[in-house]
């Protein structure tokens, strides 16, 4: 019983064998400068946008809001294009408006309408509501006699066109050929 207990006692002062160091890098101290965007340049060059841009672009897109700052927005949108050699359209309506839901639902569900639409241009929604009219962004666009309305701009945000979308109607929707006809129309020139 002695041996027994003798060999449980030492069996526990037995430390494990000591593993050999891990080697240590070396600190890199070099100068880190955060990669800048050249917005004269297009994306296909290597210039790609950050996480930031492309949340900030999507969020130009995601719905009519009374709090959105649209001259801001343009700013955002101006850059974007001008990366992307691309034309802007400002979505004029608001979140009351049926008919532009339907328009947001017709591009959702073409997605050959939407790759082209996205390929060629920066959507804008411009929030015309009770809750804020956008008077003074707005009142530099010729008049819009209906919802949802579209100005389409260049890169540098000056007016080319303004499309009363009831043109591109058909029954309770939008007509396919119409509207992709005006999106080939507006779109900037191939290269």
């Amino acid at each position: 019983m002695i041996p027994l207990l003798l060999t449980v006692a030492l069996a526990g002062c037995n430390q494990p064998p000591a593993q050999a160091p891990e080697k240590v890098q070396p600190l890199d101290t070099s100068e880190q400068k955060t990669p800048v965007a050249d917005t004269s340049q297009p994306v296909a060059s290597g210039n790609t946008p950050t996480a930031a841009d492309i949340a900030a672009v999507a969020g130009l897109n995601a719905q009519f809001d009374p709090a959105r700052d649209p001259v801001a927005d343009l700013e955002t949108a101006k850059v974007e294009a001008q990366r992307g050699g691309k034309r802007i359209i400002l979505d004029v309506g608001g979140e009351w408006c049926s008919w532009c839901h339907l328009l947001d639902a017709f591009m959702e569900g073409d997605s050959e309408i939407r790759r082209f639409r996205d390929a060629n241009y920066v959507w804008m929604k411009v929030n015309y509501s009770e809750d804020n009219e956008n008077v003074a962004f707005l009142s530099r666009f010729p008049a819009i006699t209906g919802y949802p309305h579209l100005f389409v701009l260049d890169g540098e945000g000056k007016l080319l066109h303004s499309q009363f979308t009831g043109e591109l109607e058909k029954g309770k929707g939008y007509d396919r050929g119409k509207f992709f006809a005006f999106l080939k129309q507006w779109a900037p020139p191939a290269k």
